[in-house]
C-alpha cells in the first residue's frame, strides 16, 4: 500500500464517521484554542504593563517617602511625608549627583475644577518645569509654565486633553480656572497620553507649579514622589547610588537600612510585573494544557473504538498481503490527521477570539505566532502518541483470527 492509498483511506474512514470524528476533534480543538487565548492574555497583560511603566518617563527613578508607625500600626511605603521640595532642589545639583539628568517633586492631590458653570474633579499635580521631560509628555496648545511661575508661586495650570473637554473648554489657552476656590489662568494643553491602567487616564489631569500647590491646595511643605530621569539607560546604577548617598546625607541618616524613602526603576518594576504574569500565564497554560490532554485521550479512545469495529477490515486487509507495519501506518494516519485538523481548527478558534474578546473585556490579547504554530504541531503530535497504542493493537491482529470474528 502506497502512501497515497493509505492517505486516501485514512481519509475515507474519517469522512465515513462524521460525528465520531468532530468529537474527537472538538476535544482537541478547545485545548489549543484555550492554550492560544491564555498564552495571549498573558502577553497581553505584559504589554500593558510595560506600556504603563514606559509611560512615566524614560530612564526613570521614583523616590517615595517612607513609612509611618503608630505604635503596633505600621504604615505602607509611601505612607510617611519624609520628602520635601528640599530634597528635589538637592538631588538636582549636578556636583552631587551627576549623573541625574532631571528632577521633578511632585504633588499630588484631587481637586474640584470650575470654568463657568462647569465643574469637574480630577488630580491636579504639583511639579517643576522639568515635570514635562522627565514624564515623556508634550504640549499639544500653549506652553508649559516656566521656572519664574515656580519661584513665584503664579497661579497657572496646564490641563490635560480629557480634563479641558470635561470642563467644556475648546480653546482654554488664557481662560481663568477656578482649582478649589482659588483662580488659575490656563496657559495650555497637554497632549494626548492615554491610560497607562485600567484605572488611571493619564489625560485627566491638571498641572500647576509645586510651589502654588503647595501653598494653595495642600499646605504642606512635603512632596508625594520625586521623579528621576538620568542621563542614560547605563547610568541607572549611578543615579541610583548617588541620589540614595544624598538623601541619606539630608536626612542624617547614617545605617542605609533605616532610610526613610525608597528608590525603584523602571527595570525593577518590569522585571517584578512580567515574573508575576510569567507565573499566572504559567499556570493558565497548565490548565488548559490538561484539556489537552483530555482531547489527546479521546483519540485514543476513538482510534480503540475504530480498531475494535474494524477487525475484519484488518484481518482482510493482512490476509490480501498488508504487513504489520503498514496497518500501524493506516491508523497513524488517521490520529494524527484527527490531531492536525483539531490544531489548525482550535488554531483558528483563538485567533478569532483574541480579536473579539478584548471588544467585551478590559485586557488585550496578544496572539504569539510561534505559540500559534507549536499548539499546532503539539495537537498533532498528540494525535500521533496517543494513536500509537490502538495502531500497534491493530498491528497484532491475527488474520485468521480477525477474520472469524463477528
Amino acid at each position: 500500500m502506497t502512501w497515497w492509498e493509505t492517505l486516501r483511506s485514512g481519509f475515507d474512514a474519517i469522512v465515513g464517521h462524521r460525528l465520531r470524528s468532530g468529537l474527537t476533534v472538538l476535544g482537541i480543538l478547545i485545548g489549543i484554542a484555550a492554550v492560544i487565548l491564555t498564552v495571549g492574555l498573558g502577553e497581553g497583560a505584559t504589554a500593558q504593563v510595560n506600556s504603563a511603566i514606559t509611560s512615566l518617563g524614560t530612564n526613570l527613578l521614583i523616590v517615595s517617602p517612607g513609612s509611618t508607625s503608630t505604635g503596633l500600626v505600621r504604615g505602607g511605603f509611601g505612607s510617611a511625608s519624609t520628602l520635601t521640595y528640599a530634597n528635589a532642589q538637592a538631588l538636582g545639583n549636578k556636583r552631587d549627583c551627576p549623573d541625574v539628568k532631571a528632577v521633578a517633586p511632585q504633588v499630588q492631590t484631587a481637586a474640584n475644577l470650575v470654568a463657568g458653570s462647569t465643574n469637574w474633579t480630577t488630580q491636579v499635580i504639583g511639579s517643576t518645569t522639568n515635570w514635562l521631560q522627565v514624564r515623556g509628555r508634550s504640549m499639544a496648545l500653549g506652553s508649559f509654565f516656566t521656572a519664574t511661575d515656580v519661584k513665584t508661586d503664579a497661579n497657572v495650570v496646564v490641563l490635560g486633553s480629557t480634563t479641558a473637554q470635561e470642563l467644556g473648554l475648546f480653546n482654554p489657552v488664557g481662560q481663568t480656572i477656578d482649582i478649589g476656590s482659588v483662580p488659575f489662568t490656563v496657559t495650555g494643553v497637554l497632549n494626548t497620553a492615554g491610560s497607562s491602567s485600567s484605572s488611571t487616564n493619564e489625560d485627566d489631569m491638571a498641572v500647576v507649579p509645586v510651589t502654588t500647590a503647595q501653598e494653595d491646595l495642600t499646605g504642606t511643605p512635603t512632596v508625594d514622589n520625586i521623579y528621576l530621569e538620568a542621563t542614560s539607560g547605563s547610568t541607572m546604577g549611578a543615579a541610583y547610588t548617588e541620589a540614595t548617598d544624598e538623601l541619606l546625607a539630608l536626612h542624617d541618616i547614617t545605617d542605609p537600612a533605616n532610610a526613610d524613602f525608597t528608590i525603584t526603576s523602571q527595570t525593577s518594576l518590569v522585571q517584578t510585573a512580567s515574573s508575576v504574569n510569567s507565573a499566572l500565564t504559567f499556570l493558565l497554560a497548565g490548565i488548559a494544557a490538561i484539556s489537552l490532554l483530555v482531547g489527546g485521550i479521546g483519540v485514543m479512545n476513538i482510534m480503540l473504538v475504530s480498531v475494535t469495529e474494524r477487525v475484519r477490515e484488518i484481518g482482510l486487509r493482512k490476509a490480501l498481503g498488508a504487513t504489520p507495519a503498514m496497518v500501524r501506518r493506516q491508523f497513524l494516519v488517521e490520529a494524527s490527521a484527527l490531531g492536525l485538523t483539531g490544531g489548525i481548527a482550535g488554531a483558528a478558534l483563538g485567533i478569532a477570539a483574541a480579536a473579539i474578546v478584548p471588544h467585551f473585556i478590559s485586557n488585550q490579547i496578544d496572539i504569539s505566532v510561534p505559540a500559534a504554530l507549536g499548539s499546532v504541531a503539539v495537537a498533532m503530535v498528540i494525535g500521533v502518541v496517543f494513536g500509537v497504542y490502538p495502531a500497534s493493537r491493530a498491528a497484532r491482529l491475527a488474520p485468521i483470527e480477525a477474520l472469524r470474528s463477528e
